[in-house]
């Protein structure tokens, strides 16, 4: 279980977005997609679709990727 089920939906949703706002300005590199995944997934458990970035599957690890798909 990730850090990212624990916490709150409204929480972990502004936080994704906060994430993927550093990501785009380049204060956070492209590496914190993994953290991005991981909060993707703890979200869709809870039945709540996120947007991935449109370069997410390119900068992502496989294993995660097929969680995610599942």
């Amino acid at each position: 279980m990730s850090l990212y089920e624990k916490l709150p939906s409204d929480f972990l949703i502004q936080f994704y977005n906060e994430v993927k706002k550093m990501i785009s300005k380049g204060i956070v590199s492209k590496k914190m997609y993994y953290e991005l995944g991981l909060m993707i997934a703890a979200a869709s458990k809870r039945g709540i679709q996120l947007d991935k970035p449109k370069d997410f599957e390119q900068n992502i690890v496989p294993e995660l990727l097929l969680e995610l798909n599942n």
